[in-house]
């Protein structure tokens, strides 16, 4: 037993080595609030406070400079395998990774993911395995408690045939997003959401009842993305590696988003009557998505003055074909002249 959790003990040391690495390489890519904000959520994941605790410069300050001086000392290494039973594996080969660990290796059942996110950013994370879900040809990781995870740590993630749900994270970012909404007294999506929840008698409480409400939608999302992977195609994927950290990569993956929603989000949204859920869908959509979709944005707030679900229920109905029209124009226009400007040009002039 102590060979065994000594053995998953550096299992998930490594993992938050190579989530350090990461780190450090990517976290100029936030603006200086952000960074902040992710920091100090990251602080209380690792010191184990509660969210009912406000934390503070002090709290977080010495901390932060002890982790900043850190990733200068690993930010030019290279990313660790893992070893799993003294065999060493690729820190990215996942399907062989959780073959292993998803059949209790260590008296628990777990879940490893390593993947790609926004310019090309990679992210790691292990945690307990809740449950995992064969449907169709793709299979849903829903995980619990995170033992290693880095500074982004993104709610859930599509790749090829697989989707992970961190249902950790997914509170985390909830938190994250709600709290900053609510400490500056907005008026947005988000604080609507909230009002439905309530965070004043027992934030910890309202919090969890929020990610359950979220959760089958972030999934919907996620199978969207599958779906929408298969009309895209390969040569999608291509084209993101290519046009890594430009103006236009950030363009492509909101084009995808989009037409992951309109397959399977907004239609279950829309057919739900969940108003909570509409707000917090519209509050959590990122600045590029509702760039190029303004008539979406437009109709929300129609739908918010007048409790009128109309505007956005026409809207849906014509999603799913004009997005994949932009998809198409979008590839011709690479595969004739491979870069980022004219693309940028050609998506800004096909807003829904």
């Amino acid at each position: 037993m102590d060979i065994q959790k000594n053995e998953l003990k550096q299992l998930i040391e490594t993992v938050q080595y190579n989530c350090h690495i990461a780190d450090a390489r990517h976290a100029g890519d936030y603006t200086l609030c952000v960074y902040l904000l992710k920091m100090r959520e990251m602080y209380r994941w690792e010191q184990s406070i509660d969210f009912k605790t406000m934390l503070t410069t002090d709290d977080v300050g010495d901390w932060l400079t002890e982790r900043e001086g850190l990733w200068d000392d690993v930010e030019e290494l290279q990313y660790k395998p893992l070893s799993i039973k003294g065999k060493n594996y690729d820190p990215f080969d996942n399907d062989l990774i959780n073959t292993l660990l998803n059949e209790e290796m260590y008296n628990k059942k777990l879940v490893y993911n390593a993947g790609l996110g926004i310019r090309c950013r990679p992210h790691f994370f292990i945690a307990d395995l809740e449950e995992k879900i064969e449907q169709d040809n793709y299979t849903v990781y829903i995980s619990g408690e995170e033992y290693a995870r880095d500074m982004a740590a993104p709610a859930s993630m599509a790749q090829e045939h697989r989707i992970f749900i961190r249902r950790e994270s997914l509170r985390r970012v909830i938190w994250e997003i709600l709290d900053d909404a609510r400490v500056n007294g907005l008026d947005n999506p988000l604080t609507r959401a909230m009002s439905y929840y309530d965070f004043d008698t027992d934030a910890e409480v309202a919090l969890n009842n929020m990610a359950e409400a979220e959760i089958d939608f972030v999934i919907q999302h996620e199978v969207g993305e599958v779906k929408a992977g298969y009309i895209l195609g390969e040569g999608w994927n291509d084209m993101l590696s290519s046009l890594a950290r430009t103006q236009a990569e950030i363009m492509l993956r909101a084009i995808r988003d989009h037409l992951a929603d309109s397959i399977m989000t907004l239609p279950a949204l829309l057919d739900g009557n969940k108003p909570a859920s509409l707000h917090f869908y519209f509050g959590n959509m990122t600045a590029m998505r509702k760039h190029l979709a303004p008539a979406l944005m437009k109709a929300y707030e129609y739908w918010y003055e007048t409790d009128d679900l109309s505007q956005l229920q026409k809207l849906a109905k014509q999603s799913q074909s004009h997005w994949q029209k932009v998809a198409e124009g979008v590839t011709a226009l690479f595969d004739k002249s491979p870069e980022a400007e004219p693309i940028e040009t050609f998506i800004s002039s096909k807003k829904q």
